[in-house]
């Protein structure tokens, strides 16, 4: 029987387990998808670790909380099997890209056709699945931030997942990007068009030298206090501040928090459009999505372990 990945409990990812569960079936309005590719999000071990913040009630299905245990898996790419009664334009046996989507780690998933995209030629399995949910932050940090041509942004966690997508994306709209990173990720940053700085004690001088015309943006996908700090003493307009992670002291700073919590930029719109756009540069190498390991759907929890312990550039997937 098909299988899916779904805590038992809130803790640490030991709780865990691989269900085995019937087919789904496709929605009048959606579709059954074979999962060949799952992304793997931080987000998804907050949900289970009773980390993640408090979620206004509108936006619980869109964070992985639909059930009494949360969902997790937000993206993912496969083949379609079953077609809705309504819907056109998607056809069985189409390679997809999907998002947004509950329960992802899984051999199948559901969907609004709303959510599918259909995936390029040239895009492998594994870097299909892990591009919109890192992608889709990164845009919506980027347009909160105002993020343009004339800018120098600093990039708090450039080697991460999103922060690789908005390093490229930011180099992309002509911006100059300074990205922190350990030194180990600086050739990679390098060769995606930032100028990479060590995180830690001195940044702020690192940052000045880097930029010496200063800063005028930064996107904090770190979420430490040191990220807080350099980027308001660098950043003179604090609207120009987006983070995305962090302490309650962002709350009193007066920068735009994005997220689903109270009082946060859920930017539902902008990540919408964003997705399109996404996948074609994906498709046509423009984007690169780094992958960084890929593991087995019924080794869920060693890749939860990695991504909690820290792990090389780029995201992990699941591949059910």
């Amino acid at each position: 029987m098909p299988r899916i990945v779904r805590p038992t409990a809130y803790g640490t990812p030991e709780v865990l387990a691989v269900t085995s569960v019937p087919v789904p079936r496709a929605a009048a309005d959606g579709v059954v998808v074979r999962v060949r590719a799952a992304g793997v999000n931080p987000v998804d071990w907050k949900l289970y670790s009773g980390a993640f913040h408090s979620v206004d009630d509108n936006l619980k299905d869109a964070a992985g909380i639909t059930h009494a245990m949360p969902s997790i898996g937000l993206e993912c790419a496969g083949v379609v099997t079953e077609v809705g009664a309504e819907v056109t334009g998607v056809d069985m046996g189409d390679e997809v890209i999907v998002h947004p989507v509950t329960a992802a780690y899984a051999d199948y998933v559901t969907a609004p056709v709303t959510s599918v995209f259909r995936k390029p030629a040239g895009l492998g399995w594994a870097e299909a699945g892990a591009l919109m949910l890192a992608g889709t932050t990164a845009v919506h940090a980027l347009e909160a931030a105002g993020v343009g041509t004339e800018d120098t942004v600093l990039v708090h966690g450039g080697s991460g997942g999103v922060g690789l997508m908005g390093v490229q994306l930011a180099v992309a709209r002509g911006a100059t990007v300074i990205a922190t990173a350990a030194e180990r990720n600086h050739p990679l940053l390098r060769d995606l068009g930032a100028t990479p700085v060590v995180y830690g004690p001195g940044l702020a001088d690192r940052v000045r030298g880097a930029a010496p015309r200063g800063v005028t943006a930064a996107v904090d996908f770190a979420g430490t206090d040191e990220a807080l700090d350099v980027s308001l003493e660098l950043v003179a307009d604090r609207q120009r501040i987006a983070s995305i992670a962090g302490s309650p002291r962002r709350e009193e700073a007066g920068i735009k928090l994005l997220g689903y919590g109270p009082g946060q930029d859920a930017g539902t719109e902008v990540r919408a459009i964003a997705r399109h756009a996404l996948v074609e540069r994906a498709g046509s190498g423009e984007l690169r999505v780094l992958v960084a390991a890929t593991y087995p759907l019924a080794e869920a929890a060693q890749a939860h372990r990695a991504g909690l312990a820290g792990h090389a550039p780029g995201k992990l997937v699941l591949t059910p």
